[in-house]
């Protein structure tokens, strides 16, 4: 997993619940990094897994919120540092459904080791738009996170549903629906 994700998430934690939460769960964890992290680096997965389980039990908050949490807060880090690629779309259903084919290119060229998750367009229609999420890491809350401030970030009424396709949460159906 890319470093840029464990600095923001820190970044987050920071912000919400104060440096000496940082300090704590960092000290709270068996890190192999030591919680030392790049944002260029790359770390493994499970250290991740383990700093959300240390902050869940310190704010007795659902590991699931706290990932969908760091998704509205992962979106102004996009906002701020790749608004060109934001500007380039001009509705929440465009960005959404570019994601695999345009932005995760993007990103792969900055970090060509991601391990990105895939976004796949199963319909796109005017008012409609449903994107299946595959991911061995099961982090749909942080997706819908991003997805919900990207409505925001467009001014747009649009309903997102989430369907757990699969027990783990590898697979998971969103539907974007727009009134008529």
């Amino acid at each position: 997993m890319k470093g840029i994700i464990f600095t923001e998430f820190l970044k987050m934690v920071e912000e919400r619940y104060g440096l000496e939460t940082v300090d704590s769960i960092i000290s709270a964890t068996p890190l192999e990094s030591k919680g030392i992290y790049t944002s260029v680096g790359t770390y493994n997965y499970s250290e991740m897994l383990s700093l959300l389980a240390t902050l869940s039990s310190t704010t007795n908050t659902e590991i699931n919120k706290l990932v969908y949490t760091y998704g509205l807060y992962f979106f102004s880090v996009i906002e701020n540092s790749y608004k060109n690629i934001i500007e380039t779309y001009g509705s929440s259903f465009d960005l959404i459904s570019s994601i695999e084919n345009h932005i995760h290119v993007h990103v792969r060229k900055i970090y060509p080791d991601a391990e990105l998750p895939s976004f796949i367009t199963r319909e796109k229609k005017t008012n409609r738009l449903v994107i299946e999420y595959q991911s061995d890491r099961a982090m749909h809350s942080f997706a819908q996170g991003l997805m919900e401030r990207t409505i925001e970030h467009y001014q747009e009424n649009i309903r997102l549903e989430k369907s757990i396709l699969v027990p783990d949460g590898t697979k998971v159906l969103f539907t974007l629906s727009k009134d008529a």
